[in-house]
């Protein structure tokens, strides 16, 4: 009987401590305890947002696995290729622990030279390659020495960022250090992927890519520019055109700005841009300008670009095949080229370029919760700017 009461009475303080939500139990406390309880409350509420976004991001309900036990569920996978049977040599080339990066690169048969002559850079640094096949050609790359080593993708003219987002996943490529979403049309005479990853790596920095040779023929941004003098750079001055570059510019392009053409993401910076790229915005233009905001940290110092390790932009443009006006036969461009292909992409991309712009206002408007971090750091600047001019301004008195 006495046991039975002692479970009523501790039953009871249970009961009146949940009723008071631990805020009722004494007066003289309710203030402080409300806080407490106010707090606990926010922190819930978060948390549960944070796990509904994070399934219902995924698209897959958490429920989705119940049927599993916890220990079979492999998350993450990789791009090597796998043999059909094991043998001495794949054992123990499996046991190599060495430091694993990516080149990816959307291909076609016109740039197979330029390509080979970039792939054999980087398969000499213990590379894994992945082609992304936007004029479905694939029989014409296999008389390449590397070509079985490679990942072979197939979809007819489809864009490197359309291919990034379908098979670059985040849990696919983890296990890599860096990756590199190259175009095709690069020169890399002057350029070597491992002395690259060790000033990339020495330097701090997150997002990158190599600079342009001068000469090249499409350079769209001073900042890209290379500078023989330097190992490589975060920012760039420059007073003339529509932008001004000053020692007062905070974001791209004159600084923190890498270009489509030839991004290089550690994995962390990856693991973000992989969701800034939009699904349905296949030609990616404007995201070079919110690459910043994946730099893990100050845009400012950790994104930049390399100069001595430097590439030429030789700026031919394949996909979508050419214009109608650089057509060398005229017959060939009247059945082929109905419309102008490059101009029509080049419509298709100013106009995405206007919705990713606007879908980006609608997510800061829509979430507020979220602060820009540059635009903080940018008023914590000019505060701490005035303040030294306050203080130079007292002692000149």
């Amino acid at each position: 009987m006495r046991a039975f009461k002692s479970w009523r009475c501790l039953l009871k303080k249970r009961h009146v401590l949940f009723d008071g939500v631990i805020c009722g139990v004494k007066m003289k406390q309710l203030p402080f305890m409300g806080i407490v309880c106010t707090v606990m409350l926010f922190i819930v509420y978060r948390t549960t947002n944070y796990q509904y976004q994070q399934t219902k991001d995924s698209g897959v309900a958490s429920t989705s696995l119940d049927g599993l036990p916890c220990g079979i569920v492999q998350a993450r996978s990789d791009l090597e290729l796998k043999p059909l049977w094991s043998t001495s040599s794949s054992r123990s080339k499996d046991n190599v622990s060495s430091p694993r990066n990516l080149l990816a690169i959307p291909v076609g048969i016109k740039q197979k030279h330029n390509v080979d002559a970039i792939v054999q850079k980087f398969l000499s640094e213990n590379f894994t390659v992945i082609l992304f096949h936007y004029d479905g050609n694939v029989d014409g790359w296999w008389d390449l020495e590397w070509s079985n080593k490679a990942i072979h993708i197939v979809a007819e003219n489809q864009t490197k960022w359309w291919f990034a987002k379908r098979f670059l996943h985040p849990a696919v490529v983890s296990i890599y250090d860096y990756v590199f979403l190259w175009d095709e049309d690069l020169g890399v005479e002057n350029f070597h992927p491992g002395r690259y990853l060790k000033i990339m790596k020495s330097a701090g920095l997150e997002i990158s890519q190599p600079a342009l040779d001068p000469n090249s023929t499409d350079i769209h941004h001073r900042i890209t520019i290379r500078r023989r003098t330097k190992t490589f750079h975060r920012r760039v001055y420059d007073i003339r055109g529509s932008v001004k570059c000053s020692h007062a510019s905070e974001g791209p392009p004159c600084t923190g700005f890498v270009e489509g053409m030839a991004p290089v993401f550690s994995r962390s910076a990856w693991y973000c841009a992989w969701h800034l790229i939009q699904n349905d915005l296949v030609h990616g233009w404007g995201m070079d300008m919110k690459l910043g905001y994946c730099a893990q940290g100050d845009r400012t110092k950790k994104v930049g670009i390399i100069d001595s390790e430097y590439v030429v932009h030789q700026g031919i443009q394949t996909l979508g095949g050419l214009s109608a006006r650089k057509a060398s036969n005229p017959e060939d461009s009247m059945k082929r080229h109905a419309v102008d292909v490059r101009s029509e992409i080049r419509r298709q991309s100013t106009s995405e370029l206007q919705i990713f712009k606007k879908r980006w206002e609608q997510a800061v408007e829509e979430d507020k919760d979220w602060v820009d971090p540059f635009q903080r750091n940018q008023r914590h600047k000019q505060r701490h700017s005035q303040r030294r001019h306050f203080k130079a301004d007292i002692a000149g008195r």
